[in-house]
């Protein structure tokens, strides 16, 4: 039989709740759970020719295979995400053993409990804004200047014309800007924490429109129809807003869990 690592999707507190079997890990692999007080680190078995580092370079390097593991990962952790406060670990995390996890548990034990402390009662959810600046620049009314230019020869009055087009985009964009940031401090503060995201590039996005904000929102339970009102509440004035989640809090429990079997691929 193929050597087997250990893959690791998440840790959570331990509510004694088992996953339903119907919940399927990597490559269909049973997901099972590993206990040290009052945490639970849910893993399931993996070949290590598929999962051990240098057939992982390859792999990821396979769009594919990105998308089935991601899609199986983010499966499990989000039914664990549905029972418990949960800690989502980067994707494809691998151990030799379970015995390095158990380990993982015992050392980091109160990293661990803090963070999720941190993200009880919580969910993340996902808020994009778009803009476009030249559709929303409003056309400037003709200047005294701009007037007179008009005895200008072609090229002067082309250069003039251009320059003013410029100072019309880049107003617009600033604009949008400063909107992007209102947006974020107002979303902030009807939530336990904030993060802006790099913004995607639009072949990631899908969308034309250049995207001013990628932002996530640890938001309480009991406070999300106040957030989504929020959202509603601030869309409109030339950018279009996204919402999306609940999620788990993947952007708010970050950890580094030190070295592993195989390498590691930041969640995107």
């Amino acid at each position: 039989m193929a050597e087997a690592g250990t893959y690791l999707y998440a840790i959570a507190q331990d509510v004694g709740h088992a996953l339903p079997e119907s919940v399927a890990g990597v490559a269909g692999a049973p997901v099972r759970a590993i206990t040290h007080e009052g945490l639970v680190a849910y893993v399931s078995p993996v070949s290590l020719e598929e999962f051990g580092e240098e057939p992982l370079r390859r792999s990821l390097e396979d769009l594919d295979w990105v998308g089935g593991t991601a899609r199986a990962h983010n499966r499990v952790v989000e039914a664990v995400a549905q029972e418990a406060p949960t800690a989502p670990v980067r994707l494809v995390t691998v151990y030799s053993t379970e015995d390095q996890v158990r380990d993982l548990l015992r050392r980091r034990h109160d990293d661990f409990a803090e963070v999720l402390a941190h993200v009880t009662g919580c969910k993340e959810w996902g808020v994009k804004a778009y803009a476009e600046p030249e559709a929303d620049a409003a056309p400037a009314e003709e200047a005294p200047e701009e007037s007179a230019a008009k005895t200008d020869s072609p090229g002067t009055a082309y250069l003039k014309r251009r320059r003013a087009s410029l100072r019309c985009r880049e107003d617009a964009w600033r604009l949008a800007a400063r909107r992007a940031e209102d947006i974020h401090a107002a979303l902030v503060s009807v939530s336990v924490a904030g993060h802006r995201h790099r913004p995607q590039d639009p072949q990631l996005s899908g969308r034309e429109e250049v995207m001013l904000l990628n932002g996530a929102y640890l938001v309480a339970e009991d406070r999300r129809e106040e957030f989504v009102s929020a959202v509603d509440a601030l869309r409109g004035q030339g950018i279009e807003m996204q919402l999306t989640g609940p999620w788990a809090p993947y952007s708010f429990t970050s950890m580094d869990l030190g070295p592993t079997r195989a390498e590691t691929l930041d969640d995107p």
